[in-house]
Formats: C-alpha cells, structure tokens, sequence
C-alpha cells in the first residue's frame, strides 16, 4: 500500500521501519528540527533522521490546519496514515483524506490510559500489565475503535525506558500485522467505563515525597526514569534516582537506613541507579565508593 507515515521520537522508529519494509511509504511527516545539546544547534527528530538515511522523503509543517498542507497531503494519494507519537492534531479533514483513514498507534490497553503520558502513568498506577492498540482515529483523545492490541506485563524491573523499548517493538510488529489484515479486521468501539487519561508528565511531580508508601516511592522513580527523573536533595547535592524497588525497613522518612536503602512512609526503597546534578548516571555501588551517606541521615523531598 502507499503509506504516510507520521511520527516524531525515538518510539515511532521501529514502527516506521516494520512499515517501510512491507509497503511504499510516500512521505513521512515529523516535527521540525529543534535545538539540542549543549550548542543548541537543530537538530532533526529520530524519525527524520531515519527516514532520510532509508531514502524518504520528509515533510515538517507547523501545522496541518491550512488548506495548502491540506491538499500536499492529499495529492500524495495514499491509501492509509499510520501516526504514532507525531506530536501534531489531525484535524478531520486530513483522518478522512487516506483511503483506509488513519491508524494509530497508542501505548497503552485502550481505554485505559488515553492521552500524552500513557507508559509513566501505567507503572506510577501500579498497573500490573500495559500494552499497544492499533487505532483507528477519529476526532476524539485516543477515542477511536481499536484494530488489533496485544499485551505485556509491568514488572518492578521496568522503568519507563525499559518498557519504552519493548512496547515500541510490540507497535512495530502490530502496525505490520494490522496492514498485512486491514480488508479483513473488525474495529472494535472502546468501551465508555474505565476510561482513565494519562496526562502530560510536569516536572513539578519529580520531586521525591518519601512519606509515601514504599511502593509508590519506587514506582515513582521507575515511572519517571530517565526524564525528567525523581529526585530529592542530599549532602551530594540534588539526586537524581532512576531506578528502586520496594524493600523491608522502617525509619523516618527519608532517612538513610544503609547504603542507599531509604526509609518511607512505610516500608523503605532500595536505590538502584543515581545520578548526580550535572554527572553521569552510575549504579548504586558506583556512586556510594565516592558519596558514602551515614546510617540516619535524612535526605530532603
């Protein structure tokens, strides 16, 4: 089939790469070049950078809202949209203009978890397993009846980069399976009860509030691994924790009960990964050989 593909970050590159393989993508739309690293200088979205070293062409528009996007979109004559993580509002007139619409790809088990964020928010809520929806879109916030999902458990061992990584793999393989199927699929409509939404992630929520349970502690600081990253503030300065996991221990909140073992509200938090303002991440062992803190020490929410 002849294919637009939309997506902007690191998430939506195996996905474009399942489909190129299989179909004729005839342009791939992604968000302008912004400035990053320390020069600041613009630098492409993943997306753009892998499609043009696969040979495609690439549009970034501010916007599609104007008529003249409107109809550069349409004179490419595709027959299907697949968007996933693009970053732009499609308005109606561009999800009725592919032949088959457009597909969706949606990091979450539809209802549940519509909207920007839904990776952190599924291992902050404690879900025990997330997955991917193909969707086909319709004006609605991830309203539309779902195509095809598949599943995979949340385990204390996955931060959001880690489970990142293999629901990207999980969407790459669906979107290829969708199309392969599409003449053939039945949408199935979402239903209306346990919609939740996962809002945008707000650095304001990074800060660490060890008077929280143990398990929430930790699932905070997978959730939000590795930006913006949970963090407190120590006689090493502000710290940034990528990874914990919940452990026994008591003590006040926020003391340093051994190591990097912290106590909580209730029960205590085992400190994996760290990384210091303006340093490296490094493990646990790594960072406690030069930034030992005394059993009773109090580290700041």
């Amino acid at each position: 089939m002849r294919v637009i593909f939309m997506g902007t970050p690191e998430f939506s590159v195996a996905a474009l790469e399942a489909v190129h393989a299989a179909h004729e993508v005839v342009c791939v739309y992604t968000q302008p070049p912004r400035p990053a690293g320390r020069g600041k200088k613009d630098r492409p979205s993943p997306v753009q950078a892998r499609a043009e070293a696969l040979g495609l062409p690439v549009r970034h528009p501010a916007n599609l809202k104007g008529a003249d996007a409107q109809a550069a979109l349409a004179a490419l004559g595709a027959d299907v949209a697949v968007v996933v993580a693009y970053g732009l509002i499609l308005p109606q007139a561009v999800l009725d203009t592919p032949r088959h619409g457009c597909l969706n790809i949606h990091a979450s088990l539809l209802p549940r978890w519509r909207g920007a964020a839904p990776i952190q928010r599924a291992i902050m809520a404690g879900d025990a397993e997330t997955g991917v929806c193909i969707m086909q879109m319709e004006a609605g916030l991830d309203t539309g009846p779902v195509l095809l999902r598949d599943a995979t458990p949340i385990t204390e061992r996955d931060t959001t980069a880690v489970l990142h990584d293999r629901l990207s793999a999980i969407g790459a393989r669906l979107i290829a399976e969708a199309l392969a199927q599409l003449e053939t699929l039945t949408p199935e409509a979402q239903p209306e009860d346990d919609v939740t939404y996962a809002a945008k992630i707000d650095k304001s929520e990074a800060r660490i509030d060890w008077a929280q349970p143990a398990e929430v502690v930790a699932r905070h600081v997978r959730a939000l691994s590795p930006f913006p990253g949970a963090w407190c503030d120590s006689p090493a300065g502000r710290l940034k924790l990528l990874d914990a996991r919940a452990v026994t221990g008591s003590g006040a909140p926020g003391e340093v009960l051994d190591g990097l073992t912290i106590a909580c509200g209730t029960g205590a938090v085992q400190v994996l990964a760290v990384q210091r303002e303006g340093k490296r991440a490094s493990n646990a062992d790594a960072f406690l050989n030069g930034h030992r803190f005394a059993p009773g020490t109090v580290l700041g929410g």
